[in-house]
């Protein structure tokens, strides 16, 4: 459930003396000529000594919107689901199978079009779907995708009453139909509720270098099925070289700003836990780059029993969570040269 920002920073015990907060948002405030919001996402707290190595708020509009770092061929493919799902089979890169998909009451499965208008229509569509594909589960996104909303799982043996909760949903929007991934045994043991990725945020430099800047892995809590940080997830950071969680994970504020050193739900400590097929989900990325070779993407990852997936890219990945599982971009040696880019 989303909180008050203000009154979980006002909460919170694990906070800096007024007078130091007054102080770093003074320095803050002449050093980025700008009032410092981003600074109490995070910053505030007792443990972060190097809070002038973090990113403001608009050095991460310019990185965000920096028109040389995107090309509108490359976002027409990243921002549309069915279109990024195509091409990544098109290009032999590992996603979910897509089973089907819809145009709001236009369905499509196996090339056929299903005019579907009624709440029995849709029902009659997905029985289909589920008997002649053979899966128990298929995955529902909009096609538009941002943040996770809108995301549904329906479930053959109880399909109507997963149609009855989401059937305007569906018929009032375009969505992709997938199949789920089943998510590796061991990353189960964390968190089994739902399939938690990786992000790898990926930066291609001026001499046509391609460059992981930091990935970090989101899970997702209780009985929800998305691991995003804006359904009130949390994420951990990952060291590039050993492929290990580091060790404290962060909550986002608008869902109480937690800092967890074990998974609340299954008590799994994260600090030193090796992620299986680490090093095929950075020579996948760096895969997924060559071939889609926008400069600035965050990739998100599954890691099935099989290898890595590719679940989606992210033309605007969140440079704030980024930055804080990293420990503070500006102490990263690519990043100033891409603040020097921007300015």
């Amino acid at each position: 459930m989303k909180q008050n920002r203000l009154a979980v920073f006002l909460k919170d015990k694990n906070k800096k003396p007024p007078l130091k907060i007054i102080k770093e948002c003074t320095v803050l405030l002449f050093q980025k000529k700008e009032i410092p919001f981003y600074y109490f996402k995070y910053l505030y707290r007792k443990n972060v000594d190097n809070y002038q190595d973090y990113i403001g708020t608009k050095e991460a509009n310019r990185i965000k919107y920096k028109d040389t770092f995107h090309k509108e061929e490359y976002l027409t493919i990243i921002s549309n689901k069915l279109n990024f799902s195509l091409f990544c089979k098109q290009n032999d890169l590992p996603v979910p199978a897509l089973i089907s998909y819809n145009f709001e009451s236009h369905f499509f499965y196996k090339k056929q079009l299903y005019v579907v208008e009624k709440g029995k229509e849709l029902l009659d569509f997905f029985k289909m779907v589920f008997e002649d594909s053979g899966h128990s589960v298929i995955f529902l996104k909009p096609i538009s995708l941002y943040g996770g909303t809108g995301c549904y799982r329906l479930s053959k043996d109880n399909l109507e009453k997963d149609l009855e909760l989401h059937r305007d949903f569906i018929l009032q929007n375009c969505c992709i139909h997938e199949e789920v991934v089943i998510q590796h045994e061991n990353v189960n043991k964390i968190h089994p509720n739902c399939v938690n990725t990786i992000r790898v945020e990926t930066f291609i430099d001026k001499q046509n270098e391609i460059h992981i800047l930091s990935a970090f892995m989101r899970f997702g809590v209780g009985s929800g099925f998305v691991d995003n940080a804006h359904a009130g997830g949390f994420y951990v950071g990952i060291d590039l070289e050993s492929g290990t969680l580091r060790e404290v994970g962060h909550q986002y504020m608008e869902y109480g700003g937690a800092e967890y050193t074990e998974h609340p739900d299954s008590g799994f400590v994260f600090k030193g836990y090796k992620i299986p097929f680490f090093k095929e989900v950075k020579e996948l990325v760096f895969q997924a780059v060559n071939c889609l070779p926008d400069r600035y993407i965050g990739w998100d990852i599954a890691v099935s029993k099989d290898g890595p997936v590719i679940i989606e890219a992210n033309e605007y990945p969140s440079i704030f969570m980024a930055d804080i599982a990293f420990g503070g971009y500006l102490k990263h040696p690519l990043y100033r040269g891409i603040l020097e880019e921007v300015s």
